[in-house]
């Protein structure tokens, strides 16, 4: 009999427990950003080519063979550094010939003045026609006209002779040779011996929207955005993924626009001293182009889409209950975005946990510290977490 008024008893409580209600779940937590005006710099990210300082083609200036190439291949080399020596009989012999004609022209002057002289005063006598003056004058003259040309003949064969040892134009990094000793080269051809390159400093060609410069531009105007201009510094983002270390400057934007493309080419100087950046590379570069005051910042992550592509944010309302809120994006500067309309200062957006949540659910706002949220908190869904 006691035996079985205690089972009863155990059924009966066994009862009244499976009747009790869940506890209700705990009130999930969001990590918020309170909203407030701050100043923004504003950057853009732009694909661009790495284009050498000065470059200068090496071509022959006279025709002939060469006989000797005097530099290696690849290295550095100095304005007026001796390249390549071509074979220079035949214009030494020009210059001596040019050298005699010059001294027999030299010569004749003597001859033709003196008997210009006797003439003259042969003719106050009536001894000598006036015609034959005039004619011996005549001579002297041509003579001294001789002499200037025979001159500027031999200035030319000796510039002729100095041209066949081919120098430098440019100090710079020179690249592979096309033509061998041996090979015959013509004065004026289209083929170039070799390239130049001075890249200790070097430009890089970038490309942007002319839309998004005269936006820009316009910012500016209206004191929206304070800096820009030539000054903006450019910072490089290599093909591997790493940032180049030193600053380069901006130089000018193209005052024209690409009308198959709509972009205008914007150039830049980089300091070069290890020969890092090479002609042709491929590289991003990060504009600075100025300051932005007075705008709202939300972080990128907090910002989604809607249906229609809208951008949208969850903010904690009144009564710490959760409201959706459909913004107006200009911008991002670094990790965040420039909200223009949507959203006003003292406004708190959620940036952690606000995955599964719906509008009008209370949350448990606490300020967004970056940090991962602990373990056991309520994750993102409102529901709490599971028990270890």
């Amino acid at each position: 009999m006691q035996l079985r008024s205690a089972s009863l008893v155990l059924l009966l409580a066994l009862g009244a427990c499976a009747k009790q209600e869940a506890p209700p779940p705990p009130t999930p937590e969001v990590g918020v950003v309170t909203l407030s005006t701050d100043s923004a710099t504003l950057t853009s990210e732009l694909p661009g080519r790495i284009a050498a300082y000065e470059t200068s083609e090496v071509r022959p200036q006279v025709s002939g063979l060469i006989e000797s190439r005097l530099f290696r291949e690849g290295e550095e080399v100095r304005a007026g550094q001796p390249l390549y020596q071509i074979d220079a009989s035949p214009y030494r012999a020009q210059a001596a010939n040019a050298r005699a004609a010059l001294a027999r022209a030299q010569a004749a002057i003597a001859s033709s003045d003196a008997l210009a002289r006797r003439y003259g005063e042969l003719v106050k006598i009536n001894a000598v026609a006036r015609q034959d003056y005039e004619n011996a004058q005549t001579s002297a003259a041509q003579a001294r006209a001789d002499v200037g040309a025979q001159r500027a003949a031999l200035q030319t064969a000796e510039i002729d002779v100095r041209r066949t040892r081919i120098a430098a134009p440019i100090s710079g990094r020179i690249g592979r040779s096309t033509f061998t000793p041996g090979a015959l080269v013509t004065s004026g051809q289209t083929d170039a011996l070799t390239t130049i390159q001075r890249i200790d400093t070097v430009y890089v060609d970038l490309t942007q929207s002319s839309a998004d410069l005269l936006r820009l531009r316009q910012q500016i105007l209206q004191g929206a955005v304070a800096g820009g201009g030539t000054t903006a510094r450019v910072r490089l983002k290599l093909e591997d993924g790493t940032t180049y270390p030193i600053e380069g400057k901006l130089q000018f934007a193209d005052v024209t626009v690409d009308p198959a493309t709509g972009s205008q080419t914007i150039r830049a100087t980089f300091a070069n001293p290890q020969r890092l950046l090479l002609p042709g590379m491929y590289v991003r570069a990060e504009i600075v182009q100025g300051t932005q005051t007075k705008v709202l910042l939300v972080p990128q992550r907090a910002v989604s889409r809607d249906e229609k592509g809208n951008p949208t944010v969850l903010t904690v309302g009144a009564d710490n209950k959760v409201e959706m809120r459909q913004i107006v994006t200009s911008r991002t500067a670094g990790d965040n975005w420039i909200v223009s309309d949507g959203l006003k200062p003292g406004d708190k957006v959620i940036v952690e946990g606000a995955m599964m949540l719906r509008p009008g659910v209370p949350v448990k706002p606490v300020p967004y510290t970056g940090k991962p949220a602990e373990a056991g908190a309520a994750p993102a869904g409102g529901q709490p977490a599971p028990a270890k």
